[in-house]
């Protein structure tokens, strides 16, 4: 059985697994204070070429999520997000359960525009209901797609002129920006959203998100809100560590690139059987739509998720390559996707 589910099914890269084991009986102190945590801080400042804004380690995208928008946002304010966000529908009301409702939008191909923005803005006019003041956007989109500079520049021009917070799920950040289709640096993101993750658990880490926050009046006393949720590790450098190793050179955005070259051998492959996608994603996850006979063959020798429901006799499936994905599991798929494809077409015959 290979799995095809998520961008996480493996541990993590043999270097990050030597650096925790060559730092191991290392004294440091704790919360993120240790050397290794300051040191990854200041290099991601450097990566970005912006000494000013703060960054903070956390564990998860979820738990991230939640912390960032929760203190962002003041009782009475809501966040908006695409259907597809992931806020909406993967992290099982956290960010309601602290207090703040999401407003979704339908969008297309999972990426908000100003316009669906401002449909939001004219349908919330006074106190009577709650006010629209977080836009949460992901990069890539929860549907592989990603944003170009142009559309984030928009969108980014739109939030500062409507008193906004723009913030962005980075979890596979690294696939968006290695994108073939991608013209965003990660420099650029200080200057075009607020607030921003970049994700370390589906791109190699064991686990690990770097929280970057740019906006002046969001930064105060953001170690209390990650305290009082439980994200202020006593041994925060292990995270610290983690990201010292991918940004100690090109590793993030090389294992990223792996990650996206596998996508794109068994997009190509998918599409030479005349097989079409649910969304255009030229990032680490595609979402071929296949007769429902196909599916169930494929299940007996690989692991993916059920997308969406087509139609009676087809549905989309959701496949993911990671920094770890094998050629030969690529090909092993393709193959058996040719000899199913053969199967039953031998059988209509």
């Amino acid at each position: 059985m290979y799995s095809f589910k998520n961008d996480y099914s493996e541990g993590a890269h043999p270097r990050i697994l030597n650096a925790l084991i060559e730092s191991n009986l290392v004294q440091d102190d704790g919360y993120g204070e240790d050397q290794f945590s300051r040191q990854a801080v200041e290099l991601l400042k450097e990566r970005m070429g912006e000494p000013d804004v703060d960054v903070h380690l956390l564990s998860g995208g979820t738990q991230t999520n939640l912390i960032a928008i929760s203190a962002f946002l003041r009782p009475h304010e809501a966040a908006m997000a695409a259907s597809t966000g992931h806020i909406l529908g993967h992290e099982t009301g956290a960010i309601e359960a602290t207090g703040h409702k999401i407003l979704s939008i339908e969008a297309e191909n999972g990426k908000l525009t100003p316009s669906d923005v401002q449909v939001v803005l004219d349908g919330h006019p006074d106190e009577h209901m709650v006010k629209p003041k977080l836009v949460y956007i992901s990069n890539s989109t929860e549907i592989g797609s990603i944003y170009t500079r142009n559309e984030l520049e928009q969108l980014s021009d739109f939030c500062k002129k409507n008193h906004l917070i723009l913030y962005m799920d980075g979890a596979r950040l690294g696939s968006a920006l290695c994108s073939e289709e991608n013209d965003l640096q990660l420099s650029d993101l200080p200057r075009l959203v607020d607030a921003f993750y970049i994700g370390g658990t589906k791109n190699g880490a064991l686990l690990g998100e770097a929280l970057v926050i740019c906006r002046e009046s969001l930064k105060e006393d953001f170690r209390y809100h990650m305290k009082q949720k439980g994200a202020l590790l006593a041994k925060g450098r292990l995270l610290g560590i983690q990201f010292l190793e991918l940004f100690r050179d090109n590793l993030f955005f090389e294992l990223a690139t792996h990650a996206n070259k596998m996508a794109a051998t068994l997009r190509e492959g998918i599409s030479k059987a005349n097989i079409p996608f649910l969304t255009h994603s030229p990032s680490n996850q595609i979402f071929p739509i296949l007769p429902n006979e196909f599916i169930t063959e494929l299940e007996k020798n690989y692991g993916f998720h059920f997308w969406e429901k087509v139609d009676e006799e087809h549905a989309a499936i959701r496949l993911v390559t990671s920094w770890a994905t094998k050629d030969e599991g690529i090909a092993a798929f393709l193959e058996d996707l040719k000899g199913i494809i053969e199967k039953i077409n031998r059988k209509s015959k």
